[in-house]
């Protein structure tokens, strides 16, 4: 008879779905529909296999980081499961260098004191002391990058933006926790088209989602778009031309909001101009990074223009 470790606990499932064996027991587990489509009361399994039936319906970026649906899952043999929240350590990292990408965005590498594991695309809190923390997306690739990079725009009496501006150096210490989220590129299907559009440092876990998966041999078209506000906005771009370059189905596209677009720049909302390039996104992978007005908009956008919601990531910032 199967068993279901939580919190340290052991219950015997018997034929009930592990989140009836363990509500039953007055375990809190978050639940609500309790038929595998609201996904409330999603968990992710620490050790042990669970059945795919009990991963139907997620997203494969989910389902790759051991999540499943409790009220369909039915274990064949002994797991350990924990609720999403539950295991985010923090552990310390050495700051490798500090770059200004551009004069309100840094470029902060950092090697962590332990094996850390993540996807390019996903982020990390970061740590100012015990209770200031902010989130910042990994635009480095795990395959490619000795170091981990994030971006971080400083922003106006920002807290943690101003202290690392003002303070942060190389060879400093900081506390960051270990990776999270689902924005991140998921192998199986390299035919697929994708199409990335993020704003501001949005572009920073696009960036590591575009060299994944062209490191990972995709051969669908990936193509990014980046809104700024100006020619002025835009950071990355030789880096991003080099990759236009060197790969044919790459394509990089910079979009101004505001003033004249010169020459190989687009013109408009981000969202919009890419769009008015792509208006059939049926059967696409949709990436969408940065401010979170842009990417409630252009979720709703995209899911119209014909991409399934389950093929749509976001992460708004």
């Amino acid at each position: 008879m199967a068993k279901v470790i939580y919190g340290g606990q052991s219950y015997e499932c018997g034929t009930d779905s592990v989140l009836d064996c363990l509500t039953a027991q007055g375990v809190p587990v978050p639940s609500s529909c309790r038929s595998g489509i609201c996904q409330t009361c999603l968990m992710r399994t620490v050790n042990g296999e669970v059945p795919e039936k009990a991963k139907a319906g997620l997203k494969p970026t989910l389902a790759m980081q051991n999540y499943f649906l409790a009220c369909s899952c039915f274990p064949e043999s002994d797991i350990e499961v924990a609720l999403p929240e539950a295991g985010v350590n923090r552990l310390s990292a050495e700051v490798v260098s500090v770059e200004r990408l551009k004069p309100d965005i840094l470029g902060i590498k950092l090697s962590p004191s332990k094996i850390f594991e993540y996807r390019a695309g996903q982020f990390l809190n970061l740590y100012k002391d015990k209770t200031t923390a902010r989130s910042y997306s990994l635009a480095s690739v795990p395959r490619l990058d000795e170091s981990l990079a994030i971006h971080v725009r400083k922003v106006p009496n920002g807290l943690v933006s101003g202290w690392l501006f003002e303070n942060l150096k190389a060879g400093d210490r900081i506390e960051i926790s270990e990776a999270a989220g689902d924005c991140f590129y998921a192998p199986g299907n390299p035919d697929q088209n994708i199409i990335l559009i993020g704003t501001g440092t949005g572009l920073a876990p696009l960036y590591g989602i575009v060299r994944d998966a062209l490191q990972s041999g995709h051969r669908g078209r990936l193509s990014l778009y980046h809104g700024g506000y100006d020619v002025y906005g835009f950071y990355l771009v030789e880096e991003l031309k080099e990759l236009e370059s060197r790969y044919p189905n790459f394509s990089y596209r910079p979009c101004v909001s505001e003033g004249d677009a010169p020459e190989g720049y687009a013109k408009g909302m981000v969202h919009e101009a890419a769009l008015a390039e792509h208006p059939d996104l049926s059967g696409w992978r949709v990436f969408l990074c940065g401010n979170p007005l842009m990417v409630n908009a252009a979720k709703k956008q995209t899911f119209f223009a014909g991409a399934s919601m389950r093929e749509i990531f976001a992460d708004p910032f």
